[in-house]
Order: structure tokens, then C-alpha cells, then sequence
């Protein structure tokens, strides 16, 4: 297998990714060893990896092929060698695991089993593929009220390894709040994160020493499951208008982060339940884009500070370390008919994709649960212009969208599953005319995730 051989290919491969400007979750194909493309499909709550000749045109079952895989929250392709299953492992409901094309061109599993108890954003991060999430810490005050921290699972791919570790979450921004973070961009030798104040914890109410707004401490404790809040916290950010992203400048979030802050959009990540959805992302030149839903809107009620700005972009110009003030921002919404968006992949050069939400009687039509984003857009940075894609099945027809696409020759490949009773598909996606064809017929109830990984040369 690789793994006795992919330490040195890792680090030459990491180390291409260092000066590449983007994220490697849409598994931009390698060019130097032979690759095959791999489906990630649903059928009978049953998930298979299939491969595929061509992503442009036949059709491909899981019924009775390829090899089945274990349910999982996200794919993450790593570096076009390995594709992770990750698999949110509350109260020890799975493993995450690995797969890769073998020399004599099928799919395997690796050994390697990993226990991730819990995760809100994940990504590739130089040789790893890394989870986080905020939580409370085993340090407690004098009142027995605990910390919270942000957690980490570094998974190097080269060795199959799992290690963690937990930063400070408290005070992150110096205002009292704990946060989350939400996807991760590696530029040169620097990572960049979205930060998402979270409010205060009881810990952060009783011990922070700033202004608190007695007001928005809950009496008693609300909610239940992700939405759920201690009495004596604050669930909600104080600060809804306010983007941040964290610059830091080791793998490992070790060192203190340089904060970038604008009060012209709100925290960027799109939001599924406990899961916040990447909407960081870097183009071709280093730039660093910052989407923002505006999800601050939706929240009111006791504990929070609901929102006012909608869904915007800012820019992070290379090498620089705060917002780009001669870019300003860019109103989404204003050419977008009034809609938001709920996740964002970047495709090629300064143009990315959007998933837009549809519901005109909500503002921005965002909601939480992650339904109801049923149309893509194109967004070109240097022009700042959105256009919605044509070519795809109506809205009110589509089911779901991939979670994972595929970037290829400049275009995207997105996964799309309909009601109609048409199979799933793939449809190809040119940014530069926004249209969309139809590929890829899969045999399936659904699709999750398309990539690519380089055969086995052992």
C-alpha cells in the first residue's frame, strides 16, 4: 500500500499545497500518476464507493458494485491519494475510515479506524485531515462551571494516525465570547479560519471582567440538542454584525492568531444543525473571499442579538493580514433576488460556487436546517458579479446537492438528486457562462460525493 511509501510523497505534495491558494476538499485531480474517478452514493440506507470511467457522459450502479462503506457526515478527499468517511461519532455510533485505489485498480479500505467524538467543521491542513469544534474543557472555576476550548483531530494521512488538542475558546476576541471555527484555507504558510462567536458560557459570564449585557443572561436553561443553553449563559453572539477570521501561522493552531475584523458583514459559515459550513475560500492568486450568509437575522428571542446585514462578500488581499478595504463588499442579496446562501466551493481562478436558498417568504430565506437551498450560482471575485446557473432541474424538483464536488479542467461537477424520479446525476458546471450539462447518470438514491484518487503504484 501507499502508506509504507506516502511520507515522502505527502510532504512533496504538501508542499505543493503550500503555495497553491486554495483548499484541497474539491480534489483537483493530480496530473502525474494515473487516477480514477470515485462516487460516494446512497441506495437502501446502504453507502457504496463506485468508480467511473468519465464524469461527462454514461451511467454507473451501486447495485450489486463497488464497495460499501460505513454512513458518515462528510467525504474529504486528501491530496487525491486517500478519501475519509468522516463520521460524527456521538455516543460511539461509528469510525472514521479511509479508502484508496489499489495497483490492480480497485477500491479498498485502509486499516486505519478513527473515534472522532465530535466535530463542527473539518478540512485538509498541510499532511492532515482536521475536525474542530467548540466545547466545554475538563478545567473548571471555582464554582464548578467549565471552560470551554475549541478541540481539534489532526488524522496524518502518511502514517494513519490520530492525534488532538484544545486551544483557548474562551475570550477569543477579546469580548468576553467563546467561538467555533469554520473551514480552513492554507495559503503559503499561513492557515486562515472563520471564527463564529458563539456568546458567553456561564464560565465566560462569571469570569470575564468586561461589560455584559445582564439582560441577554439566561434565567433558565433553553433549547435542546445544538440550540441547547445553560442557565447563567449567554447563547447567542452579542456581536451579530461582525465578521473575524483567525490567521495563524502554525498547522497545529498553536500560536496566538492574528484576528482580521470588519463590521461590514456578519461571522461567515453556512449552518446545518451542530454543522457550520464552509465559506472561506481562496482563489487562484492567494486572495482570501469571506461569505456571509447573514444567518445573525434569524436569531431572536431571549439570550440573543438578532442581526441586521445581509448576505455579503469580502475580500483578504494575498499575503495581507485584514480585509481589503478598497474591495468594500459586495451585497449578494441585491443581485440574487433577495436570496442567501448556505454553502460556498471555489471552482477555478476568482469564480465560486453557491448553494442559494429559495424561500422568498424568509429573509434571505435562510433557516438553519439546511433544506430549502435548491439553486447554484456562480460568484466571480474580480468582477464582482453573480449569476445564477442555468441548465439544471428546477428548484422546486431538486432534492439535495452534494456535499463534496469535483473540480476539473476549470469546471465543477455537482452531484444532483430530484423527485422526479430521474436517477441521480452529475452536472457539469462552466463558471464563466454560469451553465450547467448533465453527466454522469449514477444508479443510486443519492450522492454524496464525486473525486478523484490516483491509482496505487505499488
Amino acid at each position: 500500500m501507499k502508506n509504507k511509501t506516502l511520507s515522502l510523497l505527502a510532504t512533496a505534495a504538501c508542499a505543493v499545497a503550500l503555495v497553491s491558494c486554495d483548499d484541497d476538499e474539491n480534489n483537483t485531480p493530480s496530473t502525474d500518476t494515473d487516477a480514477r474517478y470515485v462516487v460516494a452514493a446512497t441506495v437502501d440506507d446502504a453507502v457504496y464507493l463506485v468508480k467511473a470511467e468519465s464524469l461527462d457522459s454514461d451511467t454507473v450502479t451501486v447495485i450489486g458494485n463497488g464497495v460499501e462503506a460505513t454512513s458518515g457526515t462528510a467525504w474529504v478527499f486528501y491530496q487525491n491519494y486517500y478519501l475519509y468517511n468522516m463520521v460524527y461519532n456521538q455516543g460511539n455510533a461509528g469510525q472514521t475510515e479511509s479508502y484508496y485505489v489499489t495497483s490492480d485498480n480497485n477500491i479498498a479500505k485502509r486499516p486505519g479506524l478513527y473515534s472522532i467524538s465530535r466535530f463542527t467543521s473539518y478540512g485538509v491542513v498541510g499532511d492532515c485531515v482536521i475536525t474542530s469544534a467548540a466545547g466545554a474543557t475538563t478545567e473548571t472555576d471555582a464554582n464548578g462551571n467549565y471552560k470551554y476550548g475549541i478541540s481539534f483531530n489532526f488524522l496524518n494521512a502518511a502514517e494513519e494516525t490520530l492525534s488532538t488538542s484544545t486551544v483557548e475558546g474562551e475570550n477569543y476576541l477579546g469580548n468576553g465570547e467563546y467561538v467555533t471555527l469554520a473551514g480552513f484555507v492554507e495559503v503559503g504558510d499561513k492557515v486562515y479560519t472563520s471564527v463564529v462567536p458563539m456568546g458567553m458560557s456561564v464560565w465566560g459570564v462569571q469570569n470575564y471582567t468586561g461589560t455584559i449585557d445582564q439582560t441577554k443572561v439566561l434565567a433558565e436553561a433553553s433549547g435542546s440538542n445544538s440550540s441547547a443553553a445553560s442557565a447563567g449563559s449567554i447563547p447567542g453572539t452579542q456581536y451579530p454584525d461582525s465578521a473575524y477570521v483567525a490567521i495563524y501561522s502554525t498547522k497545529d493552531f498553536s500560536d496566538q492568531p492574528v484576528i482580521a475584523r470588519t463590521g461590514d458583514m456578519g461571522y461567515a459559515c453556512g449552518r446545518m444543525r451542530s454543522q457550520y459550513y464552509q465559506t472561506i475560500r481562496g482563489d487562484e492568486d492567494g486572495n482570501i473571499y469571506l461569505f456571509s450568509p447573514g444567518y445573525a437575522r434569524i436569531l431572536d428571542g431571549t439570550g440573543y442579538t438578532q442581526g441586521t446585514l445581509g448576505a455579503r462578500v469580502m475580500r483578504i488581499k494575498s499575503g495581507e493580514t485584514d480585509f481589503d478595504s478598497s474591495y468594500g463588499y459586495v451585497d449578494i442579496e441585491a443581485q440574487s433576488d433577495g436570496m442567501s446562501f448556505l454553502n460556498v466551493w471555489h471552482i477555478s481562478g476568482d469564480y465560486f460556487l453557491l448553494q442559494m436558498f429559495t424561500d422568498e417568504t424568509v429573509a434571505g430565506g435562510l433557516q438553519s436546517r439546511g433544506t430549502g437551498a435548491t439553486r447554484l450560482g456562480v460568484y466571480r471575485g474580480s468582477t464582482k458579479t453573480f449569476t445564477y446557473v442555468s441548465g439544471l432541474p428546477e428548484s422546486d424538483i431538486i432534492s439535495s446537492f452534494g456535499k463534496t464536488p469535483f473540480t476539473e479542467n476549470n469546471c465543477i461537477y455537482m452531484p444532483v438528486v430530484t423527485t422526479d424520479g430521474s436517477l441521480p446525476a452529475l452536472y457539469k458546471i462552466d463558471p464563466t457562462t454560469a451553465t450547467a450539462t448533465r453527466g454522469l447518470v449514477i444508479e443510486a438514491e443519492s450522492v454524496g460525493a464525486v473525486g478523484s484518487l490516483v491509482v496505487d503504484q505499488e
